[in-house]
């Protein structure tokens, strides 16, 4: 039994697939940040844009 966990212990098969996958979920949290992060500040220009133009009143 006890060759069985050192032998389970230094087998490295399946550890770049669960680097991967590490890798894959913190692209993905980052890219939804940055998406967040962007639509937020384009709201924001959006908004100041809008009342730039309504204040204008060259109509």
């Amino acid at each position: 039994m006890l060759k069985f966990f050192d032998t389970f212990r230094k087998d490295e098969d399946g550890a770049v697939s669960v680097d991967w996958i590490v890798i894959t979920a913190a692209v993905v949290g980052m890219s939804a940040v940055a998406f967040f992060t962007v639509e937020d500040a384009s709201f924001a220009l959006m908004d100041a844009a809008g009342g730039a133009v309504a204040a204008e009143n060259d109509f």
